[in-house]
Parts: structure tokens; C-alpha cells; sequence
């Protein structure tokens, strides 16, 4: 049974309402149902004491050996701007490979910066928002912990980025990381808050290679030109480094690999920085 893959569940059309009303009587709070947020995975709404409960169903393929607390966990975290945790309940569910985990947090009244992964038009951010960014992914970079980010739900190891990048990339020789510091594992527009800026969603952040964080708001930008110039430019002391193109390369992959679409907006631009990295890495 450890072993066993669930089925596949898009929470966006599945009947929610008694998991709900599990939720509110393991964290004794009311769900305001009129503020769902329903994604395939997840689940948000606000709580009658302005607070926000965020549910979350994972397989146990999905699940290390350092379990599923890292919400939990990110609350030691110091000069991060995050919400601040409050709660959580997390339990099995019944006959099925599978955990459910609901965390009561701070509310924080600003949006997402882009309602999906990437971004499409410029969002025209302040320099305060590019200040927190930065403060925020510093301090972090700074943290110790001894999680390993799943990026993706993927545990990220040498192993892991050595076989994405050859399998797309086989012209990269060198795959070697060189050195592994704390991120959030899944730094997308959809999980920074503006115009104040705020990382939301931590469940996946541990050790990764230098760079990840910046590679992944970078590559979800490059439909902007712009704005993917604006995160290099901020970030380029990592994605300028051995380890930053290899972890930018890294995101690439899952855009311009055998599985890519035609019709994604970030495929043309992929394509022409993949091309410049690889050259950039070579020998």
C-alpha cells in the first residue's frame, strides 16, 4: 500500500462539501464557501475569524521521508515575508493511498500577482515589491533546514536534475551541482502577492540547487519580455551562475521537452534561451 499510486483527482470537479465539513471540525472554524478558490490539487477559503484555510490532497508517492509539514515548517523562518501559520489537521484517507493536510493561516488581502503558474501581460510591479522579493529570497537562501524541496511534488536531487537535463538537453556535459541552499521549491506567479509583496503555498520548499526559485519566476515570465528581464536582472547573481543555468535549463525542459505544446505561449521564448544556455554551458 506505501507504494500504491492513487487515482488521479481534480479537486476543481470533485464534490468538496464534506470534506469541508471535516475541515472545520478538525480546525473548529467555519469556511466561508461563498471565497472557494478550487484548484486540481487544492483547495482555499476564508475562515469567519479573517483567518484562510488552505487543503491540500497528496498521494503517499507524493510524500517523503520528511513527511508533509512544510507549511508547518516554514513558520521558523526569519526575515521571509510569509503568512503567518496558525493550525493544521492532516489525516488518511480511508481505503486510499492518499493524505489530506488543512493549515489555518494569516489572511493576506493582496492577489496573486498572476492567476496561473505564468503571466501574460506585464503586472507592472513597484520597486517595494522587488525589494521584498529579493529580501525574502535572500534571507531564505540563508535559513538551515535539513527538507529537500519537491518542486512538482519531486524530491530534487543530483540524480533527478542529471536525468531531466539529459534526456533534454544530452549537449550539457556538465550537470554538477555545485552548491544546494534553502528554497521554496515552487516560486510561480501565482504564489507571490502584489502589490505587497508575499510568498504564499510552502508545502514543497527545502535544500534545491542554487538558483531554482529564480529560474522558475524567470522561465514563467518569458511570455513578458520585459518582466523575465526584470527577474534576471534582480536574480542574476544566481541565474547568472554555473548553477542558475543549469536550474533554468532545468525549468526549460518541462516547456520545450517531448511533451511540449504548440500552442503555450512560453514555448517560442523557451526554445531561444534553451539554445543560449546550452551554448553558455559548453566546455
Amino acid at each position: 500500500m506505501v507504494g500504491a499510486v492513487p487515482a488521479a483527482v481534480d479537486l476543481r470537479r470533485q464534490p468538496v462539501a464534506e470534506l469541508l465539513i471535516r475541515v472545520e471540525q478538525g480546525l473548529n472554524v467555519r469556511l466561508d464557501r461563498d471565497t472557494l478558490v478550487r484548484k486540481r490539487r487544492s483547495l482555499g477559503a476564508r475562515t469567519e475569524r479573517e483567518t484562510w484555510v488552505r487543503i491540500e490532497r497528496r498521494g503517499f508517492d507524493r510524500i517523503g521521508q520528511q513527511g508533509w509539514n512544510g507549511t508547518e515548517a516554514a513558520a521558523v523562518l526569519q526575515g521571509v515575508a510569509l503568512p503567518r501559520w496558525h493550525q493544521g489537521v492532516t489525516w488518511r484517507e480511508t481505503g486510499e493511498p492518499v493524505m489530506w493536510r488543512a493549515d489555518e493561516l494569516e489572511l493576506i488581502t493582496a492577489q496573486p500577482v498572476g492567476k496561473g503558474a505564468l503571466v501574460r501581460n506585464d503586472p507592472a510591479l513597484p520597486d517595494a515589491w522587488w525589494a521584498g522579493l529579493n529580501g525574502s529570497l535572500d534571507a531564505l537562501s540563508s535559513q538551515h533546514t535539513y527538507r529537500v524541496a519537491t518542486p512538482d511534488t519531486e524530491r530534487i536531487t543530483q540524480e533527478v536534475v542529471t536525468r531531466r537535463l539529459g534526456e533534454v538537453f544530452p549537449a550539457v556535459a556538465d550537470t554538477t551541482v555545485g552548491k544546494w541552499l534553502p528554497a521554496h521549491g515552487d516560486l510561480t506567479w501565482a504564489n507571490v502577492m502584489g502589490p505587497e509583496f508575499c510568498l504564499i503555498d510552502w508545502e514543497d520548499w527545502g535544500m534545491a540547487p542554487r538558483g531554482l526559485d529564480a529560474a522558475t519566476l524567470w522561465g514563467n515570465a518569458l511570455a513578458v519580455p520585459g518582466l523575465a528581464d526584470r527577474v534576471y536582472r534582480e536574480r542574476q547573481a544566481e541565474l547568472g551562475s554555473q548553477d542558475g543555468k543549469l536550474m533554468a535549463l532545468f525549468f526549460l525542459s518541462k516547456i520545450v521537452g517531448p511533451h511540449a505544446y504548440e500552442d503555450d505561449p512560453l514555448l517560442v521564448p523557451a526554445r531561444r534561451e534553451a539554445a543560449r544556455l546550452v551554448n553558455d554551458l559548453q566546455p
